[in-house]
C-alpha cells in the first residue's frame, strides 16, 4: 500500500468573492501524468444579479475538462459551440493549434442566484497531437459511466477503470473519476499508471494510510495505492502516462517555448485585427476579451482579474 510521494496543498485565490483554490502545477509536482492544472472552484454562493463572466481568453496544447458538483455554466467558443454544464456532466474542450471560449453565467440562472462548486483541470496534449484542430464535447451526466466500488459510488470522467470505459475522447493514456465515499469505504486504486493523484474535496480520507485534508492532493509515481474514509469523502482521482516536459505561460501550453511567443503574438495580432481572419477569433456574439498580462487593454471594459486561468 503505496504512501503519497508528496502532499500538495491548494493555494487560494478569490476573484471577487469566487474563490478558487490551486493545486497544480506546483513546484515540486508539475504535473500528474498528462494533467497540467487543477482547480477547485469554490464553494461559493451567488446573490440574485450576481454571477461568472470569464471573458474570452485563448488556449493552445490542451484540453480544458470542466466539471460540476453544483450550480451551472455556460460556455461558447469560437467554433461556434454554446453549451451548458451542470453537475455531473463533462465539458471537454481540446485546444490544439488555438480556440477562444467564454465561461458565463446564463441570464435566468443570474436572476435567481444560485451556488457554484466544482473541478476544471487542463490535460497537455501529446506533442504529435498539439497541433490538431481546436474541438468540444459534452456529454451529460446519464452518458458517464456511474458504478460503485470499494464502498464508493464512482462517475468515470475519462478513461477506463474498475471494467468501465467513459466515452470521453482521451488521447493519451489518463484516468479520471469522482468518487463519493461511503462511511468505511475502502478503495483500491486501478494500478498500470505512470501516476496517479487523489485530491480530497471534502470529508475525511487516508491515501496509503496517510491522512488528507480537504483542499490536500497526494500523488504515487509507478504504484497504486489504497484509499480509505471513516466517516465519508468526496474525492476526485486522476493521473495516466507520463507525456514529457511541457511550458506553460498564462492561458498556453506547449512542448516548446517558441510556440508560446507564436500564440502570445497571434492573440495581440488578433486583437490588434478586429478578431476578422486573425489566428485566433472571439466566440459568436461576444465582444470582450482578457489581454495578455501586462497589455493595455484599448478600450472599456476595464481589464478585470475574472478569469480563473490566470
Amino acid at each position: 500500500m503505496s504512501k503519497p510521494d508528496i502532499i500538495i496543498d491548494g493555494r487560494k485565490k478569490d476573484l471577487g468573492g469566487f474563490q478558487v483554490a490551486r493545486v497544480l502545477p506546483f513546484a515540486k509536482k508539475r504535473m500528474v501524468g498528462p494533467f497540467v492544472f487543477f482547480d477547485e472552484m469554490g464553494p461559493a454562493t451567488f446573490a440574485p444579479g450576481d454571477g461568472i463572466d470569464v471573458r474570452p481568453h485563448p488556449h493552445i496544447g490542451l484540453a480544458t475538462v470542466t466539471y460540476l458538483f453544483e450550480g451551472e455554466m455556460h460556455h461558447a467558443d469560437s467554433l461556434g459551440v454554446s453549451q451548458a454544464i451542470q453537475p455531473g456532466a463533462v465539458n471537454l474542450m481540446i485546444a490544439g493549434s488555438g480556440i477562444t471560449h467564454s465561461e458565463r453565467t446564463d441570464p435566468q440562472v443570474r436572476a435567481r442566484g444560485f451556488s457554484l462548486h466544482g473541478i476544471q483541470t487542463w490535460i497537455a496534449l501529446p506533442e504529435a497531437r498539439e497541433e490538431d484542430m481546436a474541438s468540444f464535447e459534452h456529454h451529460a451526466a446519464e452518458t458517464l459511466p456511474v458504478f460503485s466500488e470499494g464502498g464508493a459510488d464512482i462517475r468515470l470522467i475519462i478513461g477506463s477503470a474498475y471494467g468501465h470505459t467513459a466515452p470521453t475522447t482521451m488521447l493519451s493514456p489518463t484516468i479520471y473519476f469522482h468518487a463519493e465515499m461511503a462511511p468505511g469505504a475502502s478503495l483500491t486504486l486501478p494500478g498500470g499508471h505512470d501516476e496517479l493523484a487523489v485530491y480530497l474535496v471534502s470529508g475525511d480520507a487516508d491515501m496509503g494510510g496517510v491522512a488528507l485534508e480537504p483542499g490536500q492532493m497526494g500523488t504515487i509515481d509507478g504504484s497504486s495505492t489504497t484509499v480509505s474514509s471513516r466517516s465519508g469523502a468526496r474525492v476526485m482521482v486522476l493521473g495516466g502516462a507520463v507525456i514529457g516536459k511541457r511550458f506553460i505561460e498564462w492561458n498556453f501550453v506547449s512542448s516548446s517555448k517558441e510556440r508560446l511567443e507564436k500564440a502570445k503574438e497571434d492573440w495581440r495580432t488578433s486583437a490588434a485585427g478586429g478578431w476578422d481572419r486573425t489566428p485566433f477569433t472571439l466566440p459568436p456574439g461576444e465582444n470582450e476579451y482578457i489581454p495578455l498580462p501586462g497589455d493595455d487593454l484599448p478600450g472599456p471594459p476595464a481589464q478585470s482579474k475574472d478569469c480563473p486561468t490566470t
